[in-house]
């Protein structure tokens, strides 16, 4: 296929930076700091890098994307990507380029404006459960995310305060933490 012009490569960036802003698992990561002080500027780095990684590789395929992207993730903001979406960003991110390629830059723009209209549409925001109890301590406190949910139903961590839990030594390293009774 033909290479991409400066306009074409310049709908791809923004197409990549679509596609990586309205990806969770990175704006978590952004959010909470993974990356370090830089975190925002290292996602900003990351749209120019993966869309460099296109215009000095022939014919990419979509698992080469998925790596590179991975190691991306791993190595400026210590994370590892598990839970199925790093298939679906590199998906999207190849057939954005072979439509730019193939001078469907209508469809691409589109494509774009959908994903400003999902990131402005709101993000899954982390705040305090509401809790009566005013003594309550660091430990005891209850997280509760807000937004998309698991299953129908809200992710929640508690911590149980230290009198009712016990620990023990497992034979492989581990410590079990057991609720008392």
């Amino acid at each position: 296929m033909a290479p991409l012009t400066s306009s074409t490569r310049e709908l791809f960036s923004e197409a990549v930076r679509a596609v990586l802003e309205t990806w969770p698992v990175l704006q978590i990561a952004v959010d909470n700091g993974f990356g370090g002080a830089f975190s925002q500027q290292k996602a900003e780095w990351m749209v120019g890098a993966i869309q460099q990684h296109f215009m000095d590789n022939d014919d990419l395929q979509q698992d080469e994307v998925e790596d590179f992207i991975s190691e991306l993730m791993n190595n400026e903001f210590d994370t590892v990507v598990d839970d199925g979406s790093l298939t679906q960003v590199a998906q999207k991110v190849c057939e954005m380029f072979q439509q730019c390629q193939q001078d469907r830059l209508k469809e691409v723009r589109e494509q774009i404006n959908q994903m400003i209209q999902k990131k402005s549409a709101g993000r899954a925001k982390v705040t305090p459960a509401a809790d009566d109890d005013d003594d309550e301590s660091e430990d005891e406190e209850a997280m509760e995310c807000d937004g998309p949910s698991v299953n129908g139903a809200a992710v929640q961590e508690q911590h149980l305060p230290p009198q009712a839990t016990s620990r023990e030594e497992a034979d492989d390293g581990w410590t079990v933490v057991r609720k008392k009774k």
